[in-house]
């Protein structure tokens, strides 16, 4: 690759957020975020794309949602997007991710921040609805292990209305399929090698830009007191998501999108 080129792919993915006038850019901490995920994840807004054409297809265009393990808020960025009069509660324990959320969506009245721990009971006593028309969540949930993944799916089917839904796109592995596994791993690692190559910026070094920040070192700090440097949790099959949901009071459940690596499960209540 000429040099031009690898300039320009460098540029693609480098951490650069500006200092406004008014404050800290929080859109410009929103967009390196994407492009991080990005890196593991080429396919993340074709699953984002699915994921809200389901919304639509089963309860309409104008849907009060709650954006489960919300992060930055990438999921609620997208449903505004595509459907203005939508409303979304994201819930999230990382300060970092929430401090951005907070920032890109203030002054927005059709979003609702909360600041819960999802392995706590009492968590969806925080919430400001009772019920949702769809509860939405993306590579979050594999940082639990099954047996409380189990319990929140538990809770989750108390918080989707009748006639709602629920999606979980995620890691799910199917422990059957070895060789098919270990290949499609080796291609994807290899492709993200070359991205690598060309400048991408992987999750680690995100952090380390994020905890240099003025603004964002005191909450990555906080961030990193909770959940150290990385969960280790479960990834079941699809599968056991389906049945899962259905136990957990859900009438339907089953993927509707999966790539190599990542599946997505929708369960109808």
């Amino acid at each position: 690759m000429g040099g031009c080129a690898q300039q320009a792919l460098r540029r693609r993915w480098q951490v650069e957020v500006p200092v406004t006038a008014t404050g800290t850019d929080w859109r410009s901490w929103q967009e390196s975020w994407d492009r991080q995920q990005e890196w593991y994840m080429p396919d993340r807004e074709e699953r984002f794309r699915v994921m809200l054409d389901m919304v639509e297809a089963v309860v309409g265009p104008e849907p009060r949602v709650l954006d489960l393990a919300c992060g930055t808020g990438s999921i609620t960025d997208r449903l505004l997007k595509r459907f203005p009069r939508a409303t979304s509660t994201g819930v999230d324990l990382d300060p970092a991710l929430l401090a951005i959320a907070r920032g890109t969506f203030e002054g927005d009245e059709r979003v609702t921040f909360v600041t819960a721990d999802l392995k706590d009971a009492a968590w969806t006593q925080r919430l400001p609805h009772p019920s949702y028309d769809a509860v939405l969540t993306a590579t979050a949930l594999h940082w639990l292990h099954s047996e409380p993944l189990a319990g929140l799916y538990g809770q989750i089917g108390g918080l989707v209305r009748d006639g709602g839904v629920f999606m979980n796109a995620d890691h799910m592995i199917d422990t059957g399929t070895p060789r098919i596994n270990a290949a499609e791993r080796a291609h994807r690692h290899a492709a993200m090698d070359r991205a690598r190559a060309g400048g991408a910026v992987d999750w680690a070094e995100w952090w380390a830009v994020a905890a240099k920040d003025p603004v964002l070192a005191a909450p990555t700090a906080e961030r990193f007191e909770i959940y150290g440097e990385h969960a280790d949790g479960d990834m079941p099959s699809v599968h056991w998501h389906a049945r899962t949901l259905r136990e957990a009071g859900f009438g339907e459940a089953r993927a509707v999108w999966a790539s190599p690596s990542d599946s997505m499960v929708l369960a109808l209540k």
